[in-house]
């Protein structure tokens, strides 16, 4: 029975080493519990779109929060701050290089 056991526990931590293996071979990044969370949120996602749509309208950052409960508040503040921040992180034109004159 105890060689059973481990043999069991052998095989599982060669199959847990081999997975980790795998899983940075390919680049893939793990994703926190808390990220998760966010984006299974109907709050966070619906902040996140108003978030991105007022930032590529040109408005200025106006958090309605009303339209939640006071348990979601949190997660529609979020998602919206990441909508908006992100919208324009990604609508500015890169730098351009200035040579030395």
């Amino acid at each position: 029975m105890k060689t059973l056991a481990t043999c069991a526990l052998s095989i599982a931590l060669c199959l847990g080493g081999m997975t980790t293996l795998a899983i940075r071979s390919l680049g893939l990044k793990s994703t926190s519990s808390s990220e998760l969370h966010m984006a299974a949120s109907a709050a966070f996602q619906d902040g996140v779109y108003l978030g991105k749509l007022a930032a590529e309208s040109g408005r200025e950052m106006r958090i309605a929060i009303g339209r939640w409960p006071s348990e979601d508040r949190l997660m529609f503040t979020a998602g919206y701050r990441r909508g908006y921040n992100e919208s324009l992180a990604s609508a500015r034109p890169p730098a351009r290089f200035q040579p030395p004159q």
